[in-house]
């Protein structure tokens, strides 16, 4: 049997490949780590510099058309994992470029070689930024350039399984996905309120959708390697109900022994800031107006259909900022 990973060398790949070296593998399966970087590089888990045993790593660029050396078997399975993600940060035909190229490219791989089963991690961004809930079922309607490259290779790999009854297909739209190497909003938060310089903007009940990397590919095996589902299926994956701002910080508070009272502030004074600070700086530490904005914007995203699909989580929301720090050894989240 062979594991698949497209842009396997990111956060969310160094941990799937971790879990499946440690649960899955067997004699004579092979697991491919196919990126456009590869480990100790730019874009990779800070600190995993090494390449695992038994796993190969194949540099290889989603954008063109996939080709390497392997022998395919009935049991196969693809992650596609490969995106340009982080929002602001890149050109906006860049998220278009790879995230479709890379989908059209990836579902042209699996036809060619006869692989039936594939899981694409796609986003929240499809949905929108609003406040009201949203279930798999609710209309998307992106309105950024990251968000509508996601959808469109949603699309894309649709496409491929209705070529085939026996197809199987996972779509995950995850939350904030948070863990050691995330580097992200999780991490910004932590360092915020342990340098004394986060504060709430405007409001403290804005709903932060997220899940924890580690439950994150525990769901990935439990669905790809545990079960059978010809089809196609959506799931978002985050925490059910899903934790506003104040709820996360005071978890991770509690969960890291950090003692800072957080103080909240207009949104527009916030904002003000932000558009002053940004261009000079401001970034690094999060003052950035998108990055602004988007702490004042909802993330209301409905988890319920994970939570009652037969999966179990296997950690408690203060219990996964205990397992990060454990991972830092006890040093901090990073």
């Amino acid at each position: 049997m062979n594991y698949i990973i497209f842009g396997g060398s990111g956060f969310i790949g160094t941990h799937l490949i971790h879990l499946l070296k440690n649960e899955c593998v067997k004699p004579g399966d092979r697991v491919y780590d196919l990126d456009i970087v590869m480990p100790g590089e730019e874009g990779v888990v800070p600190g995993i510099v090494e390449k695992n045993d038994g796993v190969e790593y194949i540099r290889l660029d989603v954008r063109k058309p996939i080709e390497f050396d392997f022998t395919p078997t009935a049991d196969d399975v693809i992650f596609n994992l490969a995106a340009v993600h982080r929002t602001p940060g890149h050109p906006d035909y860049e998220y278009f470029e790879t995230n479709i190229r890379g989908a059209e490219n990836v579902t042209a791989f699996a036809e060619k070689h006869n692989i039936n089963k594939i899981l694409f991690t796609s986003s929240i961004a499809p949905y929108g930024a609003a406040e009201e809930l949203k279930e798999e079922t609710t209309l998307p309607t992106p309105s950024t350039p990251y968000g509508i490259s996601k959808l469109v290779a949603e699309k894309i790999h649709q496409m491929w399984q209705v070529k085939d009854e026996k197809r199987e297909l996972t779509i995950v739209r995850p939350g904030i996905v948070y863990g050691k190497g995330e580097h992200g909003n999780m991490t910004r938060l932590y360092k915020g309120m342990k340098g004394h310089y986060f504060m709430y903007t405007g409001r403290k009940d804005t709903i932060k959708a997220s899940i924890y990397v580690k439950e994150l590919v525990l769901f990935f095996k439990c669905r790809m390697m545990d079960n059978s589902f010809p089809g196609t299926d959506i799931f978002n994956c985050t925490f059910e109900p899903a934790y506003n701002i104040e709820q996360i910080c005071e978890t991770m508070k509690k969960a890291t022994g950090l003692k800072y009272r957080i103080p909240l502030i207009p949104g527009g004074l916030l904002m003000t800031a932000a558009t002053i600070l940004g261009p000079i700086g401001g970034k690094k530490v999060g003052i950035h107006p998108a990055r602004v904005k988007k702490l004042m914007v909802s993330t209301n995203i409905c988890g319920k259909k994970l939570a009652t699909c037969g999966y179990t989580f296997h950690y408690s929301f203060e219990d996964t900022f205990k397992d990060w720090l454990n991972d830092c050894n006890g040093q901090g989240l990073f």
